[in-house]
């Protein structure tokens, strides 16, 4: 299977241009983090192949993804939010464990049934959680219903799922696939696996009695919007075709900071993809045999995914009513005036002539 490194390709070109800009955008970040606070944590709901569950979401302060202190992905600026150093001790993390249950605790009327946990990278990469640090947030959360932890598919080994497994919780795996498109994948997003090492995971996570939650980034830099809707439309059937994935989470690209993605924007090379464009996705592929979602970040704002403005609560509302009941005609209960915009984008636009409009 592919390993994280920066050594690939030609010297100078392809990914290891991507990582050498990317390392020179990352450097710019001088904050700083207390490796005892969770990076976020929030209260949500969500729809799984039992139902639907409240949800805590944890986003833990490790030492950061691997691949983004190589370079990393183009969209990707978690990596500026992690704790220097490369390492956060177990105490640590288990404190940052302790922090998100009191904020349960403070403002939900009950335990949640599903925990997400993400960290800035792979949750499953013993040197950004320990082996001892995962057994012991699997006996901690042995109580609940379902557990999601994300992952690169390097790190999907059977024995690391097994130890949620083991606990009795129905264990998701989440994985980073970002698109199907090993050519996007590679030049757009600047990630190094291909669709075999995902395959690969979901047969690792499905030997394990886990399943696998894909997530797909919509609208990575240097596509049209055209070109952003088709691959994501070829990406949720792909995936849903992979033995094992049972949810689709499909992200619209935000311009985050120390990314190439921001450097793009600030020159006038990038807009964030249309809320329309999600929409037209989801209700495209209703009728695949698996769970499709979608949760716009920032939606409404310039740097997040956005129509006109008059409309983009509404439709993010729409897009929020799909993810619980996987009902297409919600779509057709919105509509504005921008959408002839967003058609004559999505005929128009091309790669010389992108960002069409803003």
């Amino acid at each position: 299977m592919s390993k994280p490194s920066p050594d690939v390709y030609e010297q100078g070109k392809g990914m290891d241009a991507h990582n050498a800009v990317m390392r020179d955008i990352r450097a710019r970040n001088d904050n700083t983090y207390d490796p005892r606070e969770p990076t976020r944590v929030w209260l949500d709901e969500d729809n799984t192949p039992d139902g639907v569950y409240q949800s805590l979401t944890i986003i833990l302060n490790t030492g950061g993804c691997r691949w983004a202190r190589a370079g990393g992905c183009t969209m990707c600026g978690y990596v500026a939010e992690s704790v220097d150093g490369g390492s956060v001790a177990h105490e640590d993390l288990m404190a940052q464990i302790r922090h998100c249950l009191d904020h349960e605790a403070e403002n939900a009327d009950a335990e949640s049934g599903l925990i997400k946990i993400y960290t800035s990278g792979s949750f499953l990469d013993e040197r950004e959680v320990p082996a001892e640090t995962r057994q012991a947030i699997a006996e901690t959360f042995a109580d609940r219903e379902r557990i999601v932890v994300e992952s690169l598919p390097d790190f999907v080994e059977e024995e690391r799922v097994a130890d949620f497994v083991d606990v009795g919780l129905e264990t998701d795996v989440a994985v980073g696939l970002e698109t199907a498109t090993d050519r996007v994948r590679h030049d757009c997003v600047n990630k190094y696996f291909d669709f075999a090492d995902f395959e690969d995971a979901c047969a690792d996570a499905k030997a394990a009695g886990a399943g696998i939650k894909a997530y797909l980034l919509m609208k990575p830099v240097f596509l049209s919007e055209k070109e952003a809707v088709e691959d994501m439309k070829r990406s949720v059937r792909k995936c849903a075709a992979v033995e094992g994935c049972h949810t689709v989470s499909m992200n619209p690209c935000n311009v985050q900071r120390y990314t190439m993605v921001e450097e793009l924007y600030h020159d006038g090379g990038y807009r964030p993809p249309w809320l329309w464009s999600v929409a037209d996705v989801l209700e495209s592929t209703a009728d695949e045999d698996v769970i499709v979602v979608s949760d716009p970040v920032g939606h409404g704002s310039d740097r997040g995914p956005h129509n006109c403005g008059d409309c983009d609560d509404r439709v993010q509302r729409a897009i929020k009513d799909f993810d619980l009941r996987q009902d297409p005609s919600v779509f057709e209960q919105v509509d504005c005036a921008c959408e002839a915009t967003w058609d004559a984008v999505v005929a128009r636009e091309r790669s010389y002539s992108l960002p069409l409009a803003r």
